[in-house]
């Protein structure tokens, strides 16, 4: 049975149509070619006619000659665009030109770098010309080492090791800097919050480099789509960039399918296990011998699917080795077998997470099915686009969860077809990142006075890190003084430097992973169940001064939940606005947490089988954070009880808290929500929603400008609902919120977008 006729069964099915909320047929469009650029040497159009390349696309060819002109650029097209060759025949060119000249491609993951430099060697191996190429990760081996340093004429890594193993030892890379001609920089949009804001402080400290050694590289970006890839590009590189997206790419006929799986308590609104439900539509395209691949929010979700089509499998009477997981975990070499069996048709179908969102190679599959939404426009177009890579037809299912965003998602198809996809937001600026940042430029290199480094507040921050002895100011320079090496101690991918290590004793103390300090608090307090990678452990102590939790493993029937007490001050108010209802603002402020108990939750049933206290000391982090403050006289105008009033606040908070990440692009977690019904700063009813980031990244100051869109949104999910009280896939679980919970949200979301 073929793709085409699982599709028509699935139509004819009404179990399967009654749950679909919207089916969206994308046509196929033929490609659009240009000839080649006049400017590439002769040698490269012939590789290319080799690999049966007549001609380019027209985003090829315009990026192409964009580059060949000496502009920095950023291509945006979908995945499988052929955006590689955008970049790699101008590389080759000019090395070609000149073999003096190098390249610098930096990806997201050390497994896109090794993909990347497989098609790389292809090229050259064809070309027939000794053009080194390297990948140099903390996989090389350090006898490889020197020679990438030497002789790598492409030097493809990851910013992790530009940060730590590249930058700081400049010295041992003159040739690279000295001959810097490009820099790549693949995954654009995966650059945005704390991680591109680190990004973009990482290429002032590479710009700063190459400039002393002589040079002034190009930047070359390419991205999946988002709303804004100029200006996030042009925040990261700090240079006018061109924009080309104009994709000249064929595409297969592509189906995509909202599925929602059906209500089982309708008083709760609780609706049939979406893990489940992925389970039998998975095992339909499996049974007809269909390529897949299933997608799932978390590496525990990613094995319970796992198990469960492996069990499908053998009852198809096939090889359980036909279906594979594929996460964070797995070593490198398991990694690359998964994604050959992919390419060669040996594996079947491939569970996985966020991992294989990225443009991995890995070949010709024709279903994506997505267990859960993924949290952003973009990242789900690029999970539905892992199918249907060639022109052929595929498929793309999107099965929701109970959750308030993915059934606002699922319910509002125009809003998912229609809109743009989220903002890329990054905020170079943000002080304990930019800080971090200028220890190792200093360590790098010594500042001179009225070095700029992107900000016009320098001079404060050096004589800072030298009141606090970081830092030496001698003549006109200011020098590293300390014993320490910066770069070790900042991690990329979070802002705050602290973190708790968790040693496992169950046998031999192995330290299993690790934990930001704001978060420690409520996962590994003592007596915690600390789960990872599926195995459940105790933790039996939390050594906060040495920042160490010491656990063992243990299997029980239950998981623990923290409790925490939020209280924010605000410290200064940036700009605010008088709306409906009352005002909108956004601001710096100080939040204070303590996690004050934690319960024992069963699993399955998630009743409470026990509870004890947690003590710590409190934490205050500066953020910044966005606030709507109601008119005081808010209970007379909407005729609401105190009670139903602080229902209301808290139901209105929690469905912020689902619908705000849709529009900032953001992850859920980096935003936190506060109903307060007297707020200490003004003593009105007010909602925050403070960025969980040490200085914030720029979220609040864009939820400030979608006010108005927040609240429609969040009155149209609420409205959507079919529950009578509210309900965890609306304003959250009644007992939390009471009652009243729904129809008090509804009253101060209706007074909010009143015009």
């Amino acid at each position: 049975m073929n793709l085409e006729q699982v599709i028509d069964i699935l139509e004819r099915t009404p179990e399967f149509m009654e749950n679909v909320c919207h089916w969206e047929k994308i046509p196929s469009r033929e490609a659009r070619f240009s000839g080649f650029p006049e400017r590439l040497d002769p040698r490269l159009l012939d590789v290319l006619k080799q690999r049966h390349i007549q001609q380019l696309y027209t985003h090829q060819k315009d990026a192409i000659e964009h580059i060949l002109s000496g502009k920095h650029i950023v291509v945006v097209t979908p995945t499988a665009s052929g955006k590689t060759l955008c970049y790699n025949l101008p590389v080759i060119d000019a090395i070609l030109e000149n073999p003096e000249s190098r390249a610098l491609y930096l990806f997201p993951t050390k497994a896109l770098s090794q993909d990347q430099v497989a098609e790389l060697y292809d090229l050259v191996q064809i070309l027939g010309v000794d053009i080194k190429t390297y990948t140099f990760d903390g996989d090389t081996p350090v006898s490889a080492r020197k020679a990438i340093r030497m002789i790598g004429h492409i030097v493809v890594t990851n910013p992790d090791m530009l940060h730590q193993g590249i930058l700081p030892h400049h010295t041992k890379w003159v040739k690279l800097f000295e001959n810097l001609r490009y820099v790549v920089i693949d995954e654009v949009h995966s650059y945005r919050g704390v991680f591109g804001s680190h990004l973009a402080n990482l290429i002032r400290r590479l710009k700063r480099i190459c400039a002393f050694y002589g040079a002034s590289p190009q930047f070359i970006g390419c991205s999946a789509t988002i709303a804004n890839p100029k200006e996030l590009f042009e925040k990261l590189v700090e240079e006018e960039v061109v924009l080309v997206d104009n994709n000249g790419a064929p595409r297969g006929e592509k189906h995509f399918i909202f599925y929602n799986p059906p209500v089982v308590n309708h008083e709760l609104g609780i609706r049939k296990s979406s893990v489940k439900e992925v389970r039998n539509i998975a095992e339909k395209f499996l049974r007809a011998g269909v390529q897949i691949i299933v997608f799932a929010r978390s590496r525990l979700r990613v094995e319970v699917l796992l198990t469960y089509l492996r069990e499908a499998m053998k009852k198809m009477k096939k090889s359980t080795q036909k279906i594979r997981g594929y996460r964070g975990g797995y070593l490198p070499n398991q990694r690359r077998e998964i994604e050959r069996g992919l390419r060669n048709g040996t594996i079947q179908g491939v569970v996985s997470t966020n991992a294989l969102e990225l443009g991995i190679d890995i070949g010709q599959l024709s279903v994506s099915i997505m267990a859960g939404y993924p949290g952003t426009i973009a990242s789900t177009w690029q999970q539905a686009g892992r199918a249907g890579r060639r022109e052929s037809v595929s498929v793309a299912i999107l099965v929701a969860t109970s959750g308030p965003l993915d059934q606002y998602i699922i319910n509002q198809p125009e809003y998912f077809f229609k809109r743009p996809p989220e903002l890329g937001i990054v905020d170079p600026n943000n002080l304990i990142i930019l800080l971090s940042h200028v220890k190792c430029a200093a360590f790098e290199l010594s500042f001179r006075d009225g070095e700029s480094f992107g900000v016009d507040s320098m001079d404060e921050l050096l004589k800072y890190l030298e009141e606090n002895q970081v830092l030496h100011h001698a003549g006109d320079q200011y020098h590293w003084t300390s014993e320490s090496y910066p770069a070790e101690e900042i991690s990329l991918r979070r802002a705050a430097p602290d973190n708790v290590v968790i040693v496992d004793a169950t046998h031999q103390e192995r330290v299993i992973g690790e934990v930001d300090l704001y978060s420690a608090q409520m996962l590994v307090h003592d007596e915690a169940i600390y789960i990872h990678e599926g195995t459940q452990y105790h933790v039996d102590q939390l050594d906060w001064q040495r920042r160490k939790a010491t656990v063992h493993q243990v299997r029980v029937d239950y998981y623990t939940d923290a409790q925490m007490k939020t209280d924010i001050r605000v410290l200064d108010e940036f700009e605010s606005e008088t709306v409906t209802g009352g005002k909108k603002a956004h601001g710096e402020v100080s939040v204070t947490t303590l996690a004050t108990l934690f319960k024992k939750i069963k699993f399955e049933t998630h009743e409470n089988v026990g509870a004890g206290r947690i003590h710590l000391p409190e934490m205050t982090m500066h953020t910044t954070a966005y606030w709507w403050e109601l008119d005081e006289n808010v209970k007379s105008i909407l005729s609401l009880s105190e009670g139903n009033l602080g229902d209301g606040l808290k139901a209105v908070a929690n469905v912020l808290e689902n619908v705000v990440p849709l529009w900032v692009m953001t992850d859920p977690k980096d935003l936190r929500t506060i109903p307060m019904l007297q707020s200490p700063f003004s003593a009105k009813p007010t909602i925050y929603i403070y960025e969980h980031t040490p200085g914030g990244v720029g979220y609040s100051q864009k939820i400030f400008g979608f006010h108005d869109e927040l609240l429609k949104a969040a009155k149209t999910l609420i409205h959507a609902c079919g529950c009578k009280s509210g309900c965890p896939s609306c304003v959250g679980p009644v007992l939390e919120v009471g009652e009243k919970g729904k129809e008090s949200a509804l009253r101060l979301l209706m007074l909010g977008v009143q015009k």
